[in-house]
């Protein structure tokens, strides 16, 4: 093998491999992503978590504050300045050590949104090559590598889930904490700090778990796109086989119901032969 082939192969196998990462990236982060512009959800979250009682602001001022996080995440701001009023006047929602702990969440959020698109570009990428470059024998093997990476990631998801049933929401969220952020601003008091008060760490726990579930539901979507062009571009020989497989079996039911007839009409009983008649007898002395 020359080694520009070895390249090609080499170059193939590496497409694949980042393929089946980049899938599972795709569907975590584009869930994390849904809930990270969905201002409804955030709206939601302050009024089932009593946000208004906790902060004591109004239900409007928060919901304002809401829809500000949600642009703060996409616009190019650097820091989140809300003001609002408490009813005896105007004053900063967020303290300064909320201000720089939502600024490391930006920097996180806006991580995701990057991976996010990347891995989305890489996919369609992918996916494309694969269809208009050698037609449907490579989309037979997109389709598999597409369940291949669905494993994965479907793998990925019960272990993080496994990990958090095990330690707990509370320990698991801790550690999530300081593994993606340097400092210690994401340790706020509930008691005064209006970020916690306004989405507390139940708030979280249910945005993880329907994370993981937008996820999922995504995955077992591709899962089974990927298994019927599976069953409906297999081989031509295969369906041939199947087809005649069925058809050998329909007939041999019907031999079967065609020789059960006729045993039953063999195994009817035939009516006796007629008996012979005896001569009529003649009388003595005739001639």
């Amino acid at each position: 093998m020359s080694a520009a082939a070895m390249a090609m192969r080499f170059a193939a196998h590496a497409a694949t491999a980042a393929f089946t990462l980049a899938l599972p990236v795709l569907l975590f982060t584009s869930a994390i992503r849904v809930l990270a512009v969905d201002t409804a959800f955030a709206e939601r979250g302050l009024r089932e978590h009593g946000a208004a009682a906790a902060t004591g602001l109004a239900l409007a001022e928060l919901d304002r504050a809401a829809a500000a996080i949600v642009r703060y995440f996409e616009d190019d701001a650097e820091t989140l300045r809300i003001i609002v009023s408490d009813g005896d006047g105007e004053l900063a929602l967020f303290n300064e050590v909320e201000t720089q702990h939502m600024r490391d969440v930006k920097a996180l959020m806006r991580a995701l949104f990057r991976a996010n698109e990347a891995a989305l570009g890489f996919v369609l990428a992918y996916a494309g090559a694969a269809v208009l470059w050698s037609g449907e024998r490579t989309v037979r093997q997109l389709a598999k590598r597409t369940l291949a990476a669905v494993g994965v990631g479907a793998a990925a998801a019960l272990a993080v889930g496994a990990m958090a049933l095990v330690l707990g929401f509370d320990r698991f969220w801790s550690q999530f904490h300081e593994i993606a952020f340097t400092n210690d601003f994401w340790r706020l008091d509930p008691s005064s700090d209006r970020l916690i008060q306004m989405y507390p760490e139940p708030f979280w726990q249910e945005a993880s778990l329907i994370a993981g579930g937008l996820t999922l539901g995504a995955a077992a979507a591709l899962a089974a796109l990927a298994g019927a062009c599976l069953w409906f571009t297999r081989p031509r020989r295969e369906r041939g086989e199947r087809a005649e497989t069925a058809s050998r079996s329909a007939s041999a039911g019907e031999a079967g119901i065609a020789s059960g007839a006729i045993g039953d009409q063999e195994e009817q009983p035939q009516p006796p032969p007629p008996q012979a008649q005896p001569p009529p007898e003649t009388g003595a002395g005739s001639n």
